[in-house]
């Protein structure tokens, strides 16, 4: 796969956040309009795209590679605990501040956009391998990710672990495991209805685009600095542990985006909940969205 093939499938994504962008800005949507959005997307759309990746790929995906898929995605988040421990001080000196940005290094954007890159570049078959990655997501957010901020494990955090996305990451394994194949009505229902995560996300990532100040987005150089650390430097260093472990070349480079997906909107919400200044992690959610167009085709181009 080519530089500029999967480039100018970025930036046809790229077009879909323009128009969100543009539609916010002509007053066709609101903030409230964008939060019933989400809320469509992260609890309807995504799971019925995660199971509609499972059941269109009964019989194409091997238990071998799901099982890879699941260790690797552990191993990744592991590595980027580490890293976010190391670097996070380089970035910001207030302790409390310094919280944000190691969550910034772990949580990444790995289903609201990791989805429709890996469908628009892959295929929506593979969309499976993502919900591992999501699966493991949950699990080290509700335990690391509450842990650093509160300072211990609570029950609540725990309990919130079961979601509509969990709940369709573990039907979509067991799809998978036990080879059921759903009926061709309930197939094609769930499929349609996936269909919209990809534009409908991607409409969104534009409204916070249009609902922001750019000169906080794109005139802070350590956000470029940690952007490109996060996007390309971290990816790109343990590419060659994915190549002593990995044989299969798309299982390979699905690893590789979601190694580098932009930030995620849990970091945010953890900080405001907690009364802490997000203005960067906000900025830095939008400007590693859009760095992502370029930095997804090099890392494709390496792995």
């Amino acid at each position: 796969m080519t530089f500029f093939t999967v480039f100018f499938q970025m930036l046809a994504l790229l077009i879909m956040i323009g128009a969100g962008y543009f539609v916010t800005k002509k007053g066709m949507m609101d903030r409230h309009t964008n939060d019933q959005m989400s809320d469509l997307i992260v609890n309807v759309f995504n799971p019925m795209l995660v199971l509609a990746s499972a059941a269109n790929s009964v019989g194409q995906i091997s238990m071998d590679a799901m099982k890879l898929a699941g260790l690797i995605a552990a191993g990744m988040f592991l590595a980027f605990i580490l890293a976010g421990m190391v670097l996070s001080p380089l970035f910001e000196k207030d302790r409390e501040q310094r919280k944000i940005f190691q969550l910034m290094f772990v949580f990444s954007n790995v289903g609201f956009i990791g989805i429709p890159v890996i469908s628009s570049i892959f295929g929506t078959e593979y969309v499976v391998y993502v919900s591992e990655f999501m699966l493991v997501y949950t699990l080290v957010f509700y335990t690391y990710g509450i842990a650093l901020m509160d300072g211990k494990f609570s029950k609540a955090s725990l309990r919130a672990m079961i979601n509509p996305g969990t709940v369709s990451g573990i039907l979509a394994m067991a799809v998978i495991i036990f080879g059921i194949q759903l009926p061709e009505f309930l197939k094609t229902a769930i499929t349609y209805l996936g269909n919209v995560t990809s534009p409908m996300a991607l409409v969104a990532v534009g409204f916070a685009l249009a609902d922001s100040d750019m000169k906080k987005i794109f005139c802070q150089p350590r956000l470029y600095v940690f952007s490109i650390v996060k996007l390309l430097v971290l990816p790109l260093a343990l590419l060659p542990l994915l190549r002593l472990v990995i044989a299969d070349t798309v299982l390979l480079a699905v690893c590789m985006v979601m190694f580098g997906m932009p930030v995620g909107n849990m970091p945010l919400i953890l900080g405001n909940q907690r009364g802490l200044d997000v203005t960067s992690c906000s900025a830095a959610i939008i400007l590693s969205t859009v760095l992502c167009v370029l930095t997804v085709p090099v890392l494709l181009l390496f792995g």
